[in-house]
């Protein structure tokens, strides 16, 4: 039924657009699918298509204007290059003498229109052909720009500007994410409205799209899928490994689409653009740009050398970066989670005032090639690689239970794809086809029992490898329509051989990895949009529709024999979703419009839902094959107070969603505004429960990991965590409602004024309290700045910000927050007494007592003359077996001071004093604290 739905619908939406896209003279024409005759004895739909293809010459353009300065002056020699949305050059000029430039015989489109000129911001704007020929563009140029207005990805194939599109996007220029991100790429989420920052280790992080992150936003990059089926639920493993120096914006889609980015999309979407390289009008040219910069909060240092060159026809960029973060200093010198202050209520500066195991070194390099074949035809090659070596999870070592070992060894990317664009492709005016190939590889190696150094080593190495096609064609319309079209196939695999190493006898022996290796995972979809400007400039109407399918496949043949059996059963699953999105963008007033926009968003199931086995960000998860056979039962909660549900444990199906967003926009001289709201409805969320299993356990294997203990209610635990073992499941219905809000304003030609607040608030609509969600939920937040310009010359300047971060105070914590040691940190009687006896003792805080013999109960901890028994009672008070360190989030502000100073064209010099009062905080989800007082400095040098 889905199917005979889905060709019905582009039936009606090919024949809509294509009565639309000319107005030009046509011939009617028909095409049959399937077999020519229709059989009535069998299942097959054949779709007849009636449409008019166009009799005319070549749909083509000429694009004219004139590039000033801000006192009006004529700039000669400025580059201009005309863009597809894929990022493909399609013409360039320069400016002459009189800064006028001309680009002739241009193929009807949505391009965005690039000026750059040394000692200027760039500029980024939106041409409409054949609309923007009628008359001559005028474009001033400033030496600093604050914000991008063009976005590439919020109309899939379309460039658009932010005012006209229903679905909200923030889009973060190249200058904006130097500001931000010092020392990784998820740091450029702060500052906007609708997001926030993911900060699990110093290495691993992600962003957070309207309360949502990990597997519930999709990352792409140039358009290719990033995101894989081997992602985790609350951190985004790989995502920092896009080196910042690479990227020209980062663009976040706020809120679900799935009719155009496919799964994963439930809280939003993450757009990489990396830097396109761009062809001269006539004689080859290099550029480049050397960066260097050093942070004090993390003795951070490092930098990047970005050369380009260009030619009529070729043109290619090339990037090398390299960055040390060594040990950071949090606010006060304080970790509020350390493993000494959750089990032996110590401060942290006992190891000193930095925090241990936060340190590593990341490097890699880009190249992209641009080869014109044709005037019409575009051939685009990427390649990047990155990796970060020394990276540990400090919130599993001293920062959270005091594990020796939690190493993050050997994290690489290897991204690469070939992209050929053509224009006037027959009926289309666009046509685009990929092919990408994208590794990710990561090697775990950890050892649990809260420090204990005879425990067990696991070594997992895991590498996932993507090949996918993408195939896009677009048609437009002269004034009123624009039609997109397309599909991608994506095929992943996963190799990931693991083993467990006896400390004690150096015997290593296979072990059951954290996903089942070899197991494949196949997705895809075909989708169509179509934008129609019913009033133009008036009224604006988008919709689009998507069919999409997977399978997930692991087979118990493929795994090695343990004692004669095999480490995962057989396994596997097939769905498909049909999703669909429509949205308005509504001009009353010049300047202001309101927009609707309702989407369906879905996600199934990953190879790390289905196959998970192991440690995760919150703890020990279990998969439902790999207790099959153990009357296993889902719990009520996520903590060791779970009431059995008597819910068996059954695999995953997919979870939807239906999203609602009313928005209001005023952007006018000198004042820009916007406020949403939205509403996000999550059925068949899937949750991490605690696991429930019969009395009797105590012993029972799961994976690499013994069952050590059990509770009366059934929840049991591992030595490789505190938290007790979970599993995921279809538990709930979940409901997030929202608030975003900006506000800028213009004060003088010098000084701009802006802030921005989002408020999110989510229930599991059975319960009305907070979801069990891996990453939990932001709190309220907002910012606070004001920008003082000093100069708009074009050889000289500076500029000087005050900004202010504010957060209000978490107390909406789920159990599986509670529970996380990177929130609510429980702990109880025995992993106080794990840790008291085994990481304590071995970091030498353990005297032994009158018998002189460690691991006894007259051991004394040697800060405060306790015994284990007396540390427990004053820990968690007389009598009470666990309690979590943290029951809310406490809020915070930060007052902060940046500024910059450019001279000779060539130099610019920008600093950064963050967190000028040193107050100490941390976001939910965060697996260490804030840094502290810093100041960060960067040097830029072009050429």
């Amino acid at each position: 039924m889905t199917t005979i739905v889905l060709r019905l619908t582009l039936a009606v939406v090919f024949l809509v657009s294509v009565s639309l896209a000319s107005e030009d003279q046509h011939r009617w024409c028909g095409t049959a699918s399937g077999s020519e005759l229709v059989n009535a004895s069998t299942n097959s739909l054949p779709l007849v298509v009636l449409y008019r293809v166009p009799v005319q010459a070549p749909r083509v353009s000429n694009v004219s204007g004139v590039v000033k300065d801000a006192n009006g002056d004529a700039l000669s020699g400025a580059s201009i290059n005309l863009l597809s949305a894929k990022q493909a050059a399609i013409a360039t000029a320069s400016t002459d003498a009189n800064g006028k430039f001309e680009l002739r015989g241009v193929t009807w489109g949505r391009y965005e229109l690039a000026i750059s000129q040394r000692g200027f911001a760039p500029r980024r704007l939106v041409v409409n052909l054949p609309a923007s020929e009628s008359s001559p563009l005028e474009i001033t140029l400033t030496p600093s720009a604050l914000t991008d207005e063009v976005s590439v990805t919020a109309e899939y194939g379309v460039v658009v500007e932010r005012d006209e599109t229903p679905q909200k996007v923030n889009v973060i220029n190249e200058r904006k994410i130097a500001e931000r991100a010092k020392s990784v790429l998820a740091q450029v989420g702060a500052e906007e409205p609708g997001t926030a920052l993911q900060r699990t280790s110093p290495t691993i992080g992600a962003i957070y799209v309207r309360g949502m992150t990990g597997n519930k936003v999709n990352v792409f990059v140039d358009g290719v899928r990033m995101s894989n089926s081997a992602a985790r639920g609350g951190i985004n493993t790989f995502f920092n490994l896009n080196d910042v120096s690479n990227l020209r914006s980062v663009e976040i889609l706020r809120g679900p689409n799935s009719a155009q980015f496919g799964s994963d999309a439930l809280g939003g979407s993450v757009q990489l653009s990396s830097h396109p390289p761009l062809f001269t009008a006539d004689k080859g040219e290099w550029h480049g740009k050397f960066n260097q910069g050093f942070n004090s909060a993390d003795l951070g240092y490092g930098g990047n050398l970005l050369l380009s060159y260009g030619r009529p026809k070729f043109a290619f960029v090339t990037n090398l970066s390299a960055h040390r973060s060594n040990t950071i200093r949090p606010g006060q010198g304080i970790d509020t989670h350390a493993a000494v202050t959750r089990f032996l209520g110590l401060p942290s500066t006992v190891f000193g005032s930095r925090m241990s195991d936060t340190a590593f070194t990341q490097y890699g390099g880009i190249f992209k090639m641009s080869y014109a074949l044709a005037p019409t035809q575009q051939l685009n090659v990427h390649y990047q690689r990155s990796q970060q070596d020394g990276g540990k999870r400090y919130d599993q070592t001293l920062g959270g239970d005091g594990n020796l070992i939690a190493d993050l060894r050997n994290l690489m990317l290897d991204f690469f794809y070939a992209r050929y664009e053509k224009q006037q492709a027959g009926f289309f005016d666009n046509l685009s086809l990929t092919y990408s190939r994208n590794s990710q590889r990561e090697e775990r190696v950890n050892q649990g029992g809260n420090g204990n150094p005879n425990g067990a080593i696991t070594h997992q190495w895991e590498r996932t490898t993507t090949n996918g096609v993408q195939v896009q064609a677009v048609k437009y319309g002269m004034t009123r329509n624009t039609f997109v079209m397309g599909g991608e196939f994506y095929h992943d695999f996963i190799k990931a051989p693991a083993f467990t190493v006896n400390p004690v006898t150096n015997v290593a022996t296979i072990s059951r990895p954290r996903v089942p290796s070899r197991a494949t995972y196949r997705s895809g979809g075909i989708f169509a949009q179509d934008i129609y400007n019913v009033i133009p400039e008036r009224l604006r109407l988008v919709g689009s529709v998507r069919l999409s399918a997977m399978a997930y496949d692991s087979r118990a043949a493929d795994s090695p024999l343990v004692n004669g059996k095999p480490l995962w059963p057989d396994d596997g699953f097939r769905n498909n979703n049909f999703t669909w999105r429509v949205g308005s963008v509504l001009t009353t007033l010049p300047g202001l419009n309101f927009s609707t926009h309702i989407s369906r968003g879905f996600r199934t199931p990953h190879i790390t839902d289905f196959g998970t086995l192991g440690i995760t960000g919150v703890g020990f998860e279990v998969a439902a094959p790999d207790v099959a056979n153990l009357n296993a039962t889902i719990g009520s909660t996520a903590d060791r107070n779970a009431v059995n549900t008597g819910n068996p444990v059954l695999q995953l199906k997919p979870e939807s969603s239906l999203s609602y967003d009313f928005g209001a926009h005023y952007k006018h001289k000198r004042i820009d505004a916007d406020v949403v709201f939205f509403v996000n409805n999550i059925h068949d969320n899937i949750a991490k429960q605690t696991l429930i299993l019969p009395q009797g356990a105590v012993g029972t294997m799961l994976g690499d990991q013994a069952i050590t203990s059990q509770l009366a209610n059934g929840a049991v635990f591992v030595a490789a965590s505190t938290n007790p073992v979970l599993v995921r499941t279809n538990f709930e219905n979940v409901r997030y409602v929202g608030l975003e809000q900006m506000f800028e304003i213009k004060l003088t030609n010098a000084l701009t004024f802006a802030q921005n607040f989002t408020y999110i608030h989510s229930q599991d609509l059975r319960s009305g309290l907070a979801p069990n969600i891996e990453g939990g939920t932001p709190a309220p937040q907002g910012w606070l700045r004001l920008r003082y310009q000093a100069s708009n010359q074009r050889f000289w300047g500076f500029w000087f910000e005050p900004y202010v971060q504010g957060v209000l105070r978490n107390t909406r914590l789920s159990t599986l927050d509670l529970e996380d040691r990177r929130t609510g940190a429980f702990r109880s009687r025995t992993n106080i007494q794990n840790f008291f006896r085994n990481g304590a003792t071995v970091r030498g805080l353990i005297t032994a007592g009158a018998d002189s013999r460690f691991g006894t109960a007259d051991d004394i901890l040697s800060a405060t003359g306790e015994t284990l028994a007396q540390v427990q009672d004053r820990v968690l008070g007389v009598g009470v077996a666990g309690s979590a360190l943290f029951t809310a989030i406490p809020g915070f502000m930060t007052f902060n001071v940046r500024g910059g100073v450019r001279f000779n064209e060539r130099h610019e010099l920008m600093f950064d004093l963050e967190n000028l009062t040193d107050r100490n905080y941390r976001g939910i989800s965060w697996g260490l604290d804030a840094p502290g007082r810093g100041v960060n400095v960067r040097y830029s040098y072009r050429f």
